[in-house]
Protein backbone atom coordinates (compact mmCIF):
# COMPACT_ATOMS: atom_id res chain seq x y z
CA UNK A 1 0.00 0.00 0.00
CA UNK A 2 1.50 3.00 -1.16
CA UNK A 3 1.65 6.52 0.60
CA UNK A 4 -0.55 7.66 -2.70
CA UNK A 5 -3.11 4.86 -2.33
CA UNK A 6 -3.61 5.48 1.23
CA UNK A 7 -4.21 9.16 0.10
CA UNK A 8 -6.72 8.08 -2.73
CA UNK A 9 -8.60 6.19 0.04
CA UNK A 10 -9.02 8.83 2.45
CA UNK A 11 -9.85 11.50 0.49
CA UNK A 12 -12.56 9.32 -1.40
CA UNK A 13 -13.70 8.17 2.13
CA UNK A 14 -14.41 11.70 3.19
CA UNK A 15 -16.68 11.73 -0.16
CA UNK A 16 -18.42 9.10 1.27
CA UNK A 17 -18.90 9.62 4.73
CA UNK A 18 -21.64 12.67 4.28
CA UNK A 19 -24.07 9.87 2.43
CA UNK A 20 -22.89 6.62 5.09
CA UNK A 21 -26.27 5.58 5.83
CA UNK A 22 -27.16 5.69 2.22
CA UNK A 23 -23.97 3.74 1.30
CA UNK A 24 -24.71 1.80 3.88
CA UNK A 25 -27.76 0.79 2.84
CA UNK A 26 -26.53 0.64 -0.93
CA UNK A 27 -23.76 -1.68 0.98
CA UNK A 28 -25.92 -4.35 2.30
CA UNK A 29 -28.51 -4.29 -0.53
CA UNK A 30 -25.62 -5.09 -3.12
CA UNK A 31 -23.79 -7.42 -0.65
CA UNK A 32 -27.14 -9.61 -0.54
CA UNK A 33 -27.66 -9.56 -4.34
CA UNK A 34 -24.19 -10.82 -4.99
CA UNK A 35 -24.90 -13.66 -2.53
CA UNK A 36 -28.36 -14.08 -0.65
CA UNK A 37 -27.03 -16.94 1.38
CA UNK A 38 -25.11 -14.48 3.81
CA UNK A 39 -28.60 -12.77 4.83
CA UNK A 40 -28.94 -14.84 8.07
CA UNK A 41 -25.58 -13.49 9.30
CA UNK A 42 -27.21 -10.53 9.97
CA UNK A 43 -30.00 -10.77 12.17
CA UNK A 44 -30.68 -7.29 13.92
CA UNK A 45 -31.44 -3.97 13.14
CA UNK A 46 -29.62 -3.27 9.46
CA UNK A 47 -30.00 0.42 9.96
CA UNK A 48 -27.72 -0.18 13.52
CA UNK A 49 -25.41 -2.51 11.33
CA UNK A 50 -24.99 0.00 8.54
CA UNK A 51 -23.24 2.66 11.59
CA UNK A 52 -21.49 0.28 12.72
CA UNK A 53 -20.25 -0.68 8.89
CA UNK A 54 -19.42 2.54 8.19
CA UNK A 55 -18.44 3.88 11.78
CA UNK A 56 -15.25 1.12 11.56
CA UNK A 57 -14.50 1.64 7.64
CA UNK A 58 -13.85 5.36 8.54
CA UNK A 59 -11.83 4.70 11.78
CA UNK A 60 -9.73 1.72 9.13
CA UNK A 61 -9.28 4.89 7.09
CA UNK A 62 -8.10 7.26 9.35
CA UNK A 63 -5.59 4.55 10.80
CA UNK A 64 -3.58 3.52 7.76
CA UNK A 65 -0.84 6.06 8.46
CA UNK A 66 -0.71 4.35 11.99
CA UNK A 67 -1.30 0.09 11.26
CA UNK A 68 0.69 -0.58 14.26
CA UNK A 69 -2.31 0.28 15.62
CA UNK A 70 -4.93 -0.04 13.33
CA UNK A 71 -3.89 -4.11 12.75
CA UNK A 72 -4.89 -5.35 16.59
CA UNK A 73 -8.20 -3.52 16.34
CA UNK A 74 -8.33 -5.48 13.10
CA UNK A 75 -7.65 -8.44 14.24
CA UNK A 76 -10.52 -8.62 17.16
CA UNK A 77 -13.09 -7.53 14.69
CA UNK A 78 -11.28 -10.78 12.69
CA UNK A 79 -11.76 -12.83 15.57
CA UNK A 80 -15.25 -11.63 16.65
CA UNK A 81 -16.70 -12.51 12.97
CA UNK A 82 -15.80 -15.95 13.59
CA UNK A 83 -19.01 -16.37 16.23
CA UNK A 84 -20.81 -14.63 13.38
CA UNK A 85 -20.76 -17.37 11.08
CA UNK A 86 -18.31 -15.77 8.65
CA UNK A 87 -16.04 -17.83 6.90
CA UNK A 88 -12.87 -16.78 4.87
CA UNK A 89 -14.95 -17.35 1.42
CA UNK A 90 -17.04 -14.19 1.94
CA UNK A 91 -14.30 -11.52 2.52
CA UNK A 92 -14.36 -11.97 -1.32
CA UNK A 93 -17.95 -10.93 -1.96
CA UNK A 94 -17.61 -8.40 0.99
CA UNK A 95 -14.81 -6.61 -1.36
CA UNK A 96 -17.00 -6.90 -3.92
CA UNK A 97 -20.02 -5.49 -2.58
CA UNK A 98 -18.22 -2.60 -1.03
CA UNK A 99 -16.31 -1.60 -4.86
CA UNK A 100 -19.38 -1.65 -6.22
CA UNK A 101 -20.84 0.59 -3.30
CA UNK A 102 -18.25 2.77 -3.77
CA UNK A 103 -18.69 2.89 -7.34
CA UNK A 104 -22.29 4.39 -6.95
CA UNK A 105 -21.53 6.27 -4.33
CA UNK A 106 -18.71 8.51 -6.03
CA UNK A 107 -19.59 8.12 -9.60
CA UNK A 108 -16.98 9.61 -11.45
CA UNK A 109 -14.78 10.30 -9.09
CA UNK A 110 -14.53 6.25 -8.52
CA UNK A 111 -11.59 6.52 -10.90
CA UNK A 112 -9.44 3.15 -11.74
CA UNK A 113 -6.26 4.43 -9.37
CA UNK A 114 -8.85 4.83 -6.53
CA UNK A 115 -10.80 1.39 -7.63
CA UNK A 116 -7.61 -0.17 -7.41
CA UNK A 117 -6.44 1.63 -4.18
CA UNK A 118 -9.26 0.33 -2.13
CA UNK A 119 -8.94 -2.86 -3.44
CA UNK A 120 -5.17 -3.33 -1.86
CA UNK A 121 -6.40 -1.69 1.23
CA UNK A 122 -9.61 -4.26 1.22
CA UNK A 123 -6.95 -6.88 1.16
CA UNK A 124 -4.90 -5.94 3.55
CA UNK A 125 -7.28 -5.37 5.80
CA UNK A 126 -9.62 -9.11 5.28
CA UNK A 127 -6.21 -10.76 4.80
CA UNK A 128 -5.43 -9.26 8.36
CA UNK A 129 -8.95 -10.57 9.46
CA UNK A 130 -9.21 -13.82 8.07
CA UNK A 131 -5.45 -14.76 9.78
CA UNK A 132 -7.02 -13.50 12.90
CA UNK A 133 -10.07 -15.76 12.70
CA UNK A 134 -8.18 -18.73 11.15
CA UNK A 135 -6.03 -18.30 14.15
CA UNK A 136 -9.55 -18.96 16.56
CA UNK A 137 -10.83 -21.53 15.03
Amino acid sequence: MTPEQKELVQSSFDKVEPIADVAAEIFYARLFELDPSLKPLFSGDMAEQGKKLMTMLGTAVRALDNLEALVPVVQRLGERHVSYGVEAAHYATVGQALLDTLAKGLGDDFTPEVKEAWGVVYGVLSSTMIAAADAVK
